[in-house]
């Protein structure tokens, strides 16, 4: 069960990772995608897809 506190986490999260999303798009069309800035951006995105990943591991049964 995911408490009161994980989900307002999460809702910040999620708004992180959905704001910093929109800031690459503008700036790869801006610069293209392969830009220095962009690729930092892409990178920071990705830190916080893995930070929102880790709050909701998958159990994987092999």
């Amino acid at each position: 069960m995911i408490s009161s506190i994980q989900m307002y986490k999460q809702n910040i999260l999620v708004k992180q990772i959905n704001q910093k999303r929109t800031d690459m798009y503008k700036m790869a069309a801006q610069y293209g995608f392969t830009d220095t800035s962009v690729v930092q951006c892409s990178q920071e995105l990705d830190e916080l897809l893995n930070q929102y990943q880790e709050m909701f591991p998958i159990n994987v049964v092999v």
